[in-house]
């Protein structure tokens, strides 16, 4: 949330490139006493609520956002002219500090912080610009002159891995103007349609595919409302936050690069600013209900921004725009660490859940001139929190200037660095900035360190709107019951819960499917054997004996088939059949959380093995499933 959302807001009241990647030029040498860049092993995955490298270890996302390719214009005047920029920066375009400092010394200035990872923001815009940028936008880096903004782009993500930095690709903006308000960047399909923005992702994701340390793609920044319209988590239109990151991921995932780490940020603002009308900042709160289930498992992170002069529902704004709402800063300690929680953190803490990823706080931050006593202790607290919660976060901004175009002081006093026109630094790093103490507390603290066992993954699956079908294998096989609504299990994982309406499913991880693949599409009762009635009076889709649920599909209300895969090893028969028709029937503890609000909920125990689904087709009665045949699963697979 960059301020000139409170200007936006306060408005509103009132009234795919195709250009070959260029070699990057060599990295200079590092300047004497950098700090060594951290080993680990490419790709990042997640275990449970934390990123993990190849080799299994923790990865802390220890991050700083390098804005400036996403755009710095404040969207009037002469875009040439540096006044008309956010904090008077002209980026042109491209990551900002090129003009000022050599690559390699800003590459060690990002080490020399205690960074390990860079989230770099960019705009759509910015893929199709082949006009190259200035000669002064590179100045202190000669090498990319007469270069496009993507070749710089291309340069700048090179020299960050090869100094060993993980990057995280963000997508901004639409257009290079500054966000974050009324500015045209509202949603990812501002201005163009969802699909043509998933084109863009996989073109910028097949482009560095052969660079293991580009890691995630963050799919879009700070959702929010345009002059009209809300964004909504779950609601199918094209509006669907939650059905766009899922369509955008899987795309990803399976067209461009199966290795990275896809990035989700809730929704950042909905409503109109007004005391007395619905508004706010619901940032991950809805993922409780409605998480994502993607079809190549533990690259999930779910991303939050806080800024003190916000609030969960108050949107920065003074004077015009400005609600009763309290802001992150006029919390005490107890509302804060309490907000936080309900806002973000519950996805990371709440371990074993259809929802639980790690968390990354994307953005925070605040000015070396910072004066005021509440936004201070605001950032005292949020550093502590995410020190003592062991959070990976990513401080925005990480460069910028410390004066003007023609030299006198100016720039953006949020970075953590600012360089002056003859590229001499100041601040987090040197004396007299008051954030250092509490910058350096956060990034020296280890957290957990070291291999992280796995954890077992639940999976939500949703036939609201649409399939729902994260399976490799299943989806190279083709449409298993056209023009029903199916959904069906990661691959490595099995179906072990139903709702009785509301089109539901919970998946788990398991190793028990055959590496052979293949499946059976079960319409009738021929796999039930005589004198094994497990459901009498109700119809019953069972699989074949060796086989169990990978998934199910439905016609309006009703079951329409059930797809089973072969196990790796033989299946125990006999079982018992659980109801949940009249209410929930699962396990103590309710392992994988509530994946079917407000409905009737059905669940295998964690020793047992779905097999079959019952329903009925009497008169006035609901043909959704009504009950599950749960089998003991075979020794090797028991927990």
């Amino acid at each position: 949330m960059k301020s000139l959302l409170r200007a936006a807001l306060c408005a509103l009241l009132l009234t795919v490139g195709t250009l070959p990647a260029h070699a990057a030029p060599a990295p200079e040498a590092a300047p004497a006493g950098a700090a060594a860049a951290e080993a680990w092993t490419p790709p990042l995955s997640t275990r449970g609520r934390y990123v993990v490298d190849a080799a299994g270890n923790r990865f802390r996302l220890r991050s700083g956002n390098w804005d400036g390719a996403q755009g710095s214009w404040n969207g009037s005047g002469d875009r040439n002219d540096p006044a008309t920029h956010h904090s008077g920066q002209n980026a042109n375009g491209i990551p900002l500090g090129l003009d000022r400092v050599p690559m390699a010394t800003l590459l060690a200035d990002f080490r020399a912080l205690g960074l390990n990872s860079i989230r770099l923001p960019f705009s759509n815009e910015m893929l199709r610009t082949t006009t190259p940028v200035p000669d002064a936008a590179v100045a202190a880096n000669p090498a990319l002159r007469g270069r496009t903004p993507l070749q710089v782009f291309d340069a700048v993500v090179a020299a960050l891995t090869d100094a060993g930095f993980a990057v995280i690709l963000n997508n901004h903006t639409v257009t290079t103007r500054w966000c974050c308000g009324l500015d045209g960047n509202e949603r990812w399909n501002s201005g163009r349609t969802t699909a043509q923005w998933a084109d863009d992702w996989v073109f910028l994701a097949r482009r560095y595919r052969e660079n293991p340390r580009v890691v995630g793609a963050d799919l879009y920044n700070e959702v929010r409302r345009d002059v009209l319209d809300d964004p909504n988590w779950g609601l199918g239109d094209h509006h669907d936050w939650h059905a766009a990151a899922q369509e955008a991921a899987d795309r990803i995932l399976t067209e461009a690069n199966p290795n990275l780490l896809i990035v989700v940020e809730g929704i950042n603002w909905f409503g109109l600013p007004v005391d007395g009308f619905p508004h706010g900042r619901p940032t991950l709160t809805p993922v409780r209900t409605l998480s994502h289930t993607l079809v190549t498992s533990h690259k999930l992170v779910y991303s939050a921004h806080f800024y003190g002069y916000t609030g969960p529902r108050h949107s920065g704004a003074t004077g015009i725009g400005e609600t009763s709402d309290l802001r992150y800063q006029d919390m005490t300690a107890e509302q804060l660490e309490q907000t936080l929680y309900d806002q973000a953190f519950f996805v990371s803490a709440e371990t074993g859940a259809h929802f639980t990823a790690p968390v990354w706080i994307s953005e925070f931050g605040i000015g070396a001139d910072e004066g005021g006593a509440a936004p201070r202790t605001w950032f005292e607290r949020l550093t502590g929190h995410l020190t003592r919660t062991d959070a990976d976060f990513a401080y925005w901004p990480l460069v910028g200037w410390s004066t003007t175009a023609t030299g006198a002081p100016g720039g953006d006093t949020w970075a953590l660095l600012r360089y002056d026109t003859a590229g001499r630094r100041s601040g987090v790093p040197d004396p007299g900035d008051w954030r250092t103490a509490r910058w350096s507390g956060l990034v020296a603290t280890p957290g957990r360190q070291g291999p992280v066992p796995a954890a077992t993954a639940w999976y939500q699956l949703t036939t609201d709107h649409r399939d729902h079908n994260a399976s490799l294998l299943t989806r190279a096989a083709g449409d298993w019951d056209g023009g029903a609504r199916k959904a069906v299990c990661p691959d490595g994982s099995r179906l072990t819960g139903l709702s009785h309406t509301g089109g539901r499913g919970l998946c788990v991880d398991s190793g028990l499917r055959a590496a052979t693949g293949g499946h059976t599409v079960v319409r009738d009762e021929r796999y039930v054997p005589a004198g094994g009635d497990w459901a009498g009076g109700y119809t019953k889709y069972q699989c074949p004996q060796g086989q169990f649920l990978t998934g199910y599909s439905l016609r309006g209300a009703r079951v329409s088939a059930a797809l089973c895969a072969p196990a790796r090893t033989a299946l125990p028969a006999g079982g018992r059949t659980l109801w949940f028709d009249r209410g929930d029937n699962r396990p103590e503890g309710t392992p994988g959380a509530d994946y079917a609000a407000g409905h009737y909920k059905g669940q295998c125990a964690a020793t047992e093995y779905a097999a079959g689904i019952a329903f009925t087709t009497r008169f006035a009665a609901r043909p959704s499933p009504a009950a599950l045949l749960c089998r003991p699963l075979p020794g090797p697979d028991a927990p």
